[in-house]
């Protein structure tokens, strides 16, 4: 039988990660995942985690790792998560995740790893002689992550929908020659979510890795930066506020961020600020991000300023996580043919 998803609850377990490699968060990471966290603590059996192991498959300075890694902490429970509702802990600090990638490696062809689309797509922006490894067993570790905590459904976009499908076939290969082990998880689809671009390059995703500093809206930025990111970005020709993605994709971009934050559909909005110009509609943004933001960014500040209380309170979700990892990997380990610990 497999091992229970979640003895003491009958909510279903989700288990989602974010990665610590920037100094803050940005709206996009905000709205396309983070808010939907908070969300779920009400519905679900709820495992957050900062994956500091898939931080490494690149070249990084480790007391920046170390430094971030605390940020993106404080800035989780800043937003929302609360301990006592969901497990918020660091990947690193549960050494099974990395125990039970290697019995998943062993299980996973070369090729299928291989057609990993993430894997060929960073690997051709530096070279696949110069990739490393761990980028190329990435999705393997993540499916590790996942099947450690039994999780029941996984919140996932068009870009991990592979990783995802890769997850579940390690799941049943295991399951298929050791015995019934894992759950094999399904997606869970959030509500759609507000599709936000860069500020100066309307057409594309709002991303740490492409994006200016001057197009991504980042939680911790000061006031004054969020106001002049937001008066300074790219609109279209014409005056006429309305979203159109073909010919209006900045004022479209600025409509959805202030839909997606205040609540009000986008149909409105264009209604509200018909006959005025772009800047009416930047000041009115400016001040609802800020307003968002803001809150966020003093929490955050505060978790920071006592580093040993965060550090605490990662511990305390590493300890509970823990549980769940090792009565899965005794299992894992037995069915494997390893020999028993005390």
């Amino acid at each position: 039988m497999p091992i229970e998803s979640s003895p003491s609850a009958p909510r279903p377990r989700v288990l989602s990660g974010i990665q610590p490699t920037a100094d803050s968060f940005h709206l996009g990471n905000y709205l396309g995942a983070l808010r939907q966290w908070v969300a779920l603590q009400d519905t679900h059996d709820a495992f957050y985690c900062i994956v500091d192991l898939h931080a490494i498959t690149m070249e990084h300075d480790p007391q920046t790792l170390r430094r971030r890694t605390r940020v993106a902490a404080a800035q989780l429970f800043a937003i929302g998560l609360d301990p006592e509702r969901s497990t918020v802990f660091v990947q690193s600090q549960v050494p099974e995740h990395a125990e039970l990638q290697w019995v998943l490696s062993c299980l996973t062809g070369f090729g299928e790893a291989s057609r990993m689309t993430q894997f060929k797509d960073k690997s051709a922006k530096q070279g696949t002689s110069a990739a490393s490894v761990g980028l190329f067993t990435y999705p393997i570790l993540q499916a590790a992550d996942i099947l450690l905590y039994q999780a029941d459904q996984v919140p996932v976009g068009e870009d991990q929908r592979q990783h995802l499908e890769l997850t579940r076939t390690l799941a049943q290969r295991f399951n298929h020659r050791f015995g019934e082990t894992f759950v094999a998880p399904e997606a869970y689809i959030p509500k759609a979510t507000a599709k936000i671009t860069d500020l100066q390059e309307p057409t594309a995703k709002m991303s740490k890795s492409s994006s200016s500093p001057q197009g991504i809206l980042d939680l911790l930025d000061e006031p004054g930066s969020v106001r002049k990111k937001i008066m300074r970005a790219v609109t279209d020709t014409g005056t006429e506020i309305k979203a159109d993605e073909v010919n209006k994709p900045g004022v479209t971009n600025l409509l959805r961020i202030h839909s997606a934050l205040s609540g009000t559909s986008v149909e409105d909005l264009e209604r509200r600020f018909e006959g005025q110009g772009y800047g009416a509609l930047k000041k009115e943004l400016a001040q609802i991000v800020l307003d968002t933001f803001e809150p966020i960014r003093e929490r955050t500040a505060k978790l920071l300023a006592d580093e040993g209380e965060l550090d605490r309170m990662l511990m305390v979700g590493a300890d509970r996580a823990r549980e769940v990892a090792r009565q899965t990997m005794g299992t894992v380990r037995d069915r494997v043919g390893f020999l028993g610990r005390d």
